[in-house]
């Protein structure tokens, strides 16, 4: 028998604090609603099923969107979706945008200097139409390893003075890196990569997260090792036989184990589909036995958080 077959909301997995702001740990990632590809591969979404998607998203209680000035296709941004299909914004509405990269507008790709996260930050409030950003994360380019964030980090941190953010975040981030932002100005999230096969160096940090009080955000945790390119073809064996024994699909299963891995978890898995909005938000719903926990974390790296 399904767990999932009576309609549910994004209350159905519970809550979490960003500062002083309550989400539902089940929200939207928006990468996905410009185009069947991320960025500016693949063919531009069909604009009203995006605004589809985003009104639906609010409808079964998602009150947590994760998006970027820099998600945006040819014809496409993300942020003017949102804009355009839930403004004026729920009062319980928390949007969570990231900085330090950048596209020009031929999709070229840049990084920004500390002094230029200012225009970042204000490039989200005009595309979204807001006088303050509620969550803002530094997102740290791989070349910065495990290297020093505190210019930027110290930069965002005076535009939260200034009131243009609520609350800071940082994604891509080592546990070096989170310390050193934290020393400058509280924290309340942690965007990075994670999903089932995630190395214990990977499984620690996220633990140490909820014991610091500090939401752990993943991104990838349905796509694996798929990343941008979306969710492999293929699923494990172990993966499957829950998914059958719950009469649920594998990306649900995949959901489910991460928002079990602390109530500190948040999810927002991206889709420009409404079934697959709703599939997703049912999926905090699902309640794995311990059994079938222990035999998805054995699962091993190959479809692996990426």
């Amino acid at each position: 028998m399904s767990d999932l077959h009576v309609p549910t909301t994004a209350a159905a997995a519970g809550t979490w604090k960003l500062g002083d702001l309550t989400v539902n740990r089940v929200g939207l990632g928006a990468m996905r609603l410009t185009g069947s590809a991320a960025f500016d591969l693949g063919v531009p979404s069909d604009r009203e099923r995006s605004i589809t998607v985003l009104r639906r998203a609010v409808e079964l209680g998602v009150n947590h969107i994760d998006t970027a000035a820099f998600y945006f296709s040819s014809l496409r941004s993300a942020n003017e979706l949102i804009n355009r299909a839930l403004a004026p914004y729920p009062d319980d509405l928390v949007i969570t945008t990231k900085v330090w990269p950048g596209r020009d507008p031929s999709g070229e790709w840049w990084w920004a200097a500390p002094e230029q996260l200012r225009g970042q930050v204000e490039e989200n409030l005009r595309q979204l139409g807001r006088d303050h950003l509620d969550v803002v994360n530094l997102r740290v380019p791989p070349s910065r390893g495990s290297g020093s964030i505190a210019e930027h980090f110290g930069a965002l941190a005076g535009l939260r003075d200034a009131g243009l953010i609520r609350h800071l975040g940082v994604s891509n981030v080592t546990p070096g890196q989170l310390a050193e932002a934290r020393a400058i100005a509280p924290v309340v999230c942690v965007q990075n990569s994670y999903g089932l096969g995630a190395p214990a160096a990977d499984r620690e940090f996220l633990r140490a997260c909820g014991a610091q009080g500090v939401a752990f955000v993943p991104f990838f945790a349905i796509a694996g090792a798929g990343r941008e390119a979306g969710a492999l073809g293929t699923d494990d064996e172990t993966v499957l036989a829950v998914a059958r024994a719950h009469g649920a699909t594998p990306a649900q299963v995949r959901l489910a184990w991460t928002l079990h891995q602390g109530p500190h978890v948040l999810a927002i898995p991206g889709t420009g589909d409404p079934a697959h909005l709703a599939a997703n938000v049912a999926a905090g719903a699902l309640r794995l036995s311990d059994e079938e926990m222990a035999a998805l974390s054995a699962v091993g790296g190959e479809h692996g958080a990426g």
